[in-house]
């Protein structure tokens, strides 16, 4: 086991009253700045004290090792191949927060052997001291993607304030109702508070209209757009971090407030809970 997953086994939760929350960030289509969104918020959260694991899972297309500018020695398709186990890729990036990373190739589609996925499982005890394990899904509503918000405790669709972004944003929403009822929304590069409100009240109408599942669409808030988002990503910075009295660090403080005041005070959800463990081998078989 590496030092790095050492330290994770061995973290205590410090907020007792919080059990471990599984998110999943998602978006209809891609380019809406999901995976900074992701990364960003992760950091926020673990620098409140929060534990917290995000786990690259947008198969194949795989990149938020750039983003946090970190080195990987290997990833998820080398725990499939059994050349080490779950424990052996975790990479802490910041205090208390660490990559799980996924695959950048296409290699990984071919496994499917149950033997392999249990190599998953080994040793993976460690996801369970987590606060949170945030999860980087992949654009759009295939079958990967369905899998992972069918699981999660909550749902964050990330959206910006395009026509064919609303739509799939929509779409996805559409569908994940039919799965998973605790769906919230961001809005981001949106101009203004007003837009992004306004582009929300969009999509709760038209979601009200026609979706006859019963569910509730939480509004989390916006980021605003900024060349700050875009010089950091340049540098391979996370904007929350380098630039935090900016404006969208401001915007996605707000966000992470709305979202763990929610979590805090939620009733208990009635599905039965599973270990992070259970959940990683059930996501890895519909890999």
């Amino acid at each position: 086991m590496n030092t790095q997953a050492k330290k994770l086994r061995d973290i205590k939760t410090q907020n007792k009253n919080l059990k471990s929350k599984i998110l999943a960030i998602t978006s209809g289509k891609g380019g809406v700045g999901k995976s900074t969104i992701a990364s960003n918020l992760s950091f926020v959260l673990s620098s409140r004290g929060f534990k917290v694991a995000i786990f690259d899972a947008s198969i194949g297309l795989a990149n938020l090792d750039i983003i946090f500018n970190v080195k990987i020695k290997s990833n998820l398709l080398n725990v499939l191949k059994g050349e080490c186990t779950l424990e052996d890729i975790i990479i802490e990036v910041e205090k208390n927060l660490f990559l799980i990373p996924g695959e950048s190739g296409d290699e990984i589609l071919n496994f499917y052997n149950e033997d392999i996925y249990s190599r998953v499982l080994e040793n993976s005890e460690f996801l369970n001291t987590l606060d949170y394990l945030i999860i980087d899904t992949g654009s759009g509503i295939g079958k990967n993607v369905q899998t992972f918000l069918q699981h999660a405790d909550e749902v964050i669709v990330v959206t910006i304030p395009d026509p064919s972004a609303i739509t799939d944003a929509y779409a996805l929403i559409k569908i994940t109702s039919a799965i998973n009822q605790n769906i919230n929304l961001i809005v981001n590069m949106a101009e203004n508070q007003k837009e992004g409100e306004f582009i929300y009240e969009k999509i709760q109408k038209v979601a009200k209209s026609n979706i006859e599942t019963q569910f509730f669409l939480n509004y989390l808030g916006y980021i605003c757009t900024s060349r700050d988002i875009s010089k950091s990503l340049k540098f391979r910075q996370l904007f929350s971090k380098t630039r935090p009295n900016s404006l969208p660090s401001f915007h996605l403080n707000e966000i992470v407030d709305t979202l763990v005041f929610q979590l805090e005070n939620q009733a208990p959800i009635k599905k039965n809970k599973k270990s992070f463990g259970l959940f990683i081998k059930k996501l890895i078989e519909n890999i």
